[in-house]
């Protein structure tokens, strides 16, 4: 099986969609289709469904777990002798489902590694424990929980989060709230899957009630400043009071014990990390949030 072809068919089964896949890749539909039954002929398996839209099915959900590990191996063997023959800290890949509140130890990161390469990688939290595992990043960063099997964290961040209304609302002068008085009231939200949706969501059905979401977003950044024109109210972290582009609103207390999110830095069992993921593995996990400063070791 040729490496190029294997790199292929995860673009395939990522997508579940041959033309988008080779749109991604540019190369022609029909050559694409070739390399997908050439490697189910060598299999001697179908790997995808075809009845109606293309899916990936069980056989092909075990291979691409295989594949992306031994893809992983081989880019990680890559990066390490990179490292070792270059005698340098090497790059660093982080995943997170937002950066708004990892910034704080990203610049002092980079000040006190300037010539070290980061990506930084915008991911789902359901995809992180698949993306460590195949080593396509080094670390992640999730406000929810994700499987842990085969991984190692470190819990950074345990905070309340509040009610974010537009200043002058009828709730805004007051010490906590319900989520029952919320019954009737238009959020502005996070899509389906981030985990400020996920609370909501959660929070409302074990009350036996639907938030009424005037305004869906995938501009996470635009959440407060949208609640402060009057759109709507929504739930936002404690962290983001002390924001240094903080935009005029009220916070208010939910009166619920679990209203809360809880941020871990997550990497894979037995990565090879490189020197600069180390490094920045010590800066996140050290890093004083209520100071805003590193803190001694932990």
């Amino acid at each position: 099986m040729e490496l190029n072809s294997l790199r292929q068919f995860l673009v395939v089964a990522r997508l579940e969609h041959l033309s988008g896949a080779a749109e991604e890749l540019r190369v022609a539909q029909p050559s694409l289709s070739r390399t997908i039954a050439r490697l189910e002929s060598e299999l001697g398996t179908p790997l995808f469904d075809r009845s109606g839209r293309l899916r990936l099915n069980d056989t092909g959900r075990i291979f691409r777990d295989h594949v992306e590990r031994a893809l992983g191996e081989l880019d990680a063997g890559r990066r390490a002798v990179e490292e070792a023959a270059g005698n340098g800290v090497g790059s660093v890949r982080l995943a997170s489902e937002t950066f708004l509140t990892l910034t704080g130890p990203l610049a002092a990161y980079k000040r006190a590694h300037p010539a070290v390469e980061v990506e930084l990688r915008w991911a789902p939290a359901e995809d992180m424990a698949r993306r460590l595992r195949s080593q396509d990043v080094d670390l992640c960063v999730a406000s929810q929980p994700i499987p842990a099997e085969g991984l190692e964290s470190v819990e950074l961040l345990d905070e309340a989060v509040g009610l974010a209304t537009p200043l002058g609302h009828p709730l805004a002068g007051r010490t906590s709230v319900s989520v029952e008085e919320l019954a009737d009231q238009p959020f502005v939200s996070a899509g389906r899957g981030h985990w400020q949706r996920r609370l909501l969501d959660r929070l409302f059905a074990a009350r036996g009630l639907t938030p009424k979401i005037v305004c869906e977003v995938d501009e996470l950044s635009a959440i407060a400043a949208l609640i402060s024109s009057g759109l709507g109210v929504g739930l936002v972290p404690a962290f983001a009071r002390n924001s240094a582009t903080r935009v005029p609103a009220a916070w208010v207390p939910v009166d619920s014990p679990d209203c809360r999110r809880v941020v871990t830095l997550y990497w894979g069992t037995g990565s090879h990390l490189s020197t600069a993921a180390r490094l920045m593995r010590t800066t996140i996990a050290n890093w004083n949030w209520i100071t805003g400063e590193p803190q001694e070791k932990r």
